[in-house]
């Protein structure tokens, strides 16, 4: 680490660092799925549609908002969430049906240093635990660091969401620590879990999504060879 004129140590400089753009609303194509801007009245009815085939509404648990009894109660809360603000929401477009299997969001834009995060984290039962699933977050990703050129993408949950965490972990988020009492959520209080992927991380997650989505790591079942997190760890090896 740098030392200054006074014998304190300074951190590393970023040079040449100016602010970037603000996340746009672009279609990211892949190979199995299709990310698009939201449109609310298309894609609120398919994603309700899609969300309704869980057993229960134990999705929205952990979430400030939810569940919903119908599609205009749908678009309301987003309409209201989106209100002045810079986030982004995206919907994910199965590319064998052509409808909304899920969604997610650029939010809390910090362009000037180069800070977003990916919110708003819905993934229906037609879209969890598929290769789509994970290549929609390599997508977003990939546009976070390849496009925007952002320094840090950031994922938060409710520290008691285990699943939520487990899953950005799985894609290469590294966990931080918890914000105590940060908010309350549906009357409850909330600890928050804050995880992160840098920049100069970023070379080594993208190969690794590229190595797990290729189909040689699937065998004739569509079972997967390697696991995600684990062709990451031989490639820092």
């Amino acid at each position: 680490m740098p030392i200054n004129e006074y014998q304190q140590i300074i951190a590393e400089p970023v040079p040449n660092w100016v602010g970037r753009s603000l996340p746009e609303r672009v279609t990211l194509e892949g190979e199995y799925c299709t990310i698009v801007p939201m449109d609310l009245e298309k894609h609120c009815p398919e994603l309700l549609e899609a969300y309704q085939l869980e057993n229960d509404d134990s999705m929205w648990t952990y979430l400030a908002f939810g569940p919903f009894n119908d599609s205009q109660e749908f678009v309301d809360a987003w309409v209201a969430k989106q209100k002045g603000t810079t986030d982004v929401h995206y919907a994910i477009i199965d590319k064998t049906t052509n409808k909304a299997v899920g969604q997610y969001s650029l939010r809390r834009c910090d362009p000037k240093n180069g800070v977003v995060e990916v919110g708003s984290v819905l993934f229906s039962p037609l879209l969890k635990r598929t290769r789509m699933a994970t290549e929609a977050h390599y997508l977003l990703a990939k546009y976070v660091f390849d496009d925007l050129k952002y320094r840090r993408y950031e994922w938060q949950c409710n520290s008691l969401n285990l699943p939520s965490r487990k899953a950005a972990e799985r894609l290469g988020f590294k966990f931080e620590g918890t914000h105590r009492q940060i908010s309350v959520a549906k009357g409850r209080n909330r600890n928050t879990d804050w995880l992160s992927t840098l920049d100069h991380e970023w070379p080594i997650c993208r190969a690794a999504f590229e190595q797990w989505l290729n189909g040689s790591n699937f065998d004739g079942y569509g079972k997967q060879l390697q696991r995600l997190q684990d062709i990451r760890k031989n490639l820092t090896a």
